[in-house]
């Protein structure tokens, strides 16, 4: 194999990543921000959740029938060993972190979510250890001290700080370590066949929604039925509009997830969460120039450390990998 021919090939692997991540970015921003700003006037983030899992579910089916009138190669189903199993674990977690990440938005701003949200890396980093995806060193420590410091340095006395809300986003990003693990496993196993990311999406949904479902009828459903929001609007056009803002947030929920999924499948979790540095300058960025979220020099220091101790991961990740 030529130089030229290795290079070409590191080349278009490169650029097929950098695609996979922009196009991930277009969906996570622009759905964070959506989130933040549907929960300014509708107060029912877990009903928000069932509706894009049940607009997700309805794409995959579409897209899964029209793959199979495309190829005329039938689409896998899993069996229900399998599907109770394999995929039961990674669904429940999924809808834990996704339905308290929307839940946290009706009590905090979206600078504070984006900064708490991104120790995700440190619970999927303990996770992909424990299953054994990666491999311990010493300096991973220095990784979650870094990260945790900086975490720290961002939440001290901040003027827009919620206790509630950041112990929300925090449980999520711990349930998130588990689901992005469990992810990575379950399209990478070539057995069962789910490496396809309508295919992951399409058995995912069913259990998401019923693991969520009970939540949803404990928290908001004695006060969404009453709510003239929604089922409690006498008026048809209000209505329409509830239900049209309701399914732009599915649309981008389908392209967030369908995102995701390509991303982990075609290279890790650990790459998911380590291009969300980008990300999260941007989006931090965004909601202090659109939201007005404000900030103090002590709270971007601690942005700048957490940055620092995931941007070390980037680094010894890459140094591994060459070494091995």
């Amino acid at each position: 194999m030529t130089v030229f021919h290795c290079c070409r090939i590191f080349l278009c692997r490169s650029l097929r990543t950098v695609g996979l991540v922009l196009f991930y970015y277009g969906f996570s921003i622009g759905i964070t921000f959506y989130n933040k700003w549907m929960m300014k006037g509708f107060h029912y983030p877990l009903f928000m959740t069932l509706v894009h899992m049940t607009m997700i579910f309805s794409l995959s089916t579409l897209t899964r029938h029209a793959m199979l009138c495309w190829t005329g190669k039938p689409r896998i189903i899993l069996s229900w060993t399998d599907y109770l199993r394999k995929v039961a674990p990674t669904a429940f977690a999924t809808a834990l972190d996704i339905g308290l990440s929307n839940w946290s938005f009706l009590f905090i701003t979206i600078s504070l979510y984006t900064m708490t949200k991104s120790t995700a890396v440190i619970f999927i980093l303990f996770f992909t250890l424990l299953f054994k995806l990666e491999e311990p060193n010493p300096f991973l420590v220095l990784v979650v001290l870094l990260i945790a410091c900086g975490l720290f340095m961002f939440t001290f006395q901040s003027t827009q700080f919620n206790l509630e809300g950041f112990l929300m986003v925090l449980l999520a990003s711990f349930i998130g370590g588990i689901r992005w693990t469990l992810t990575q496993v379950l399209m990478q196993k070539a057995d069962l066949g789910l490496q396809n990311p309508i295919d992951t999406m399409y058995h995912l949904q069913p259990l998401m929604f019923f693991g969520l479902f009970p939540l949803f009828l404990f928290n908001e459903g004695v006060s969404l039925s009453t709510s003239e929001k929604l089922f409690g609007e006498s008026r048809l056009l209000p209505f329409l509009h509830s239900l049209l803002m309701l399914s732009v947030g599915g649309m981008l929920a389908f392209g967030l997830c369908f995102s995701e999924f390509l991303l982990v499948s075609r290279t890790s979790s650990l790459t998911l969460a380590i291009a969300g540095i980008f990300k999260e300058i941007c989006t931090l960025c965004l909601a202090a120039w659109l939201m007005g979220d404000t900030m103090s020099v002590l709270n971007w220091l601690g942005f700048v450390v957490c940055l620092c101790g995931i941007s070390l991961h980037v680094g010894l990740k890459m140094y591994y990998s060459k070494s091995k």
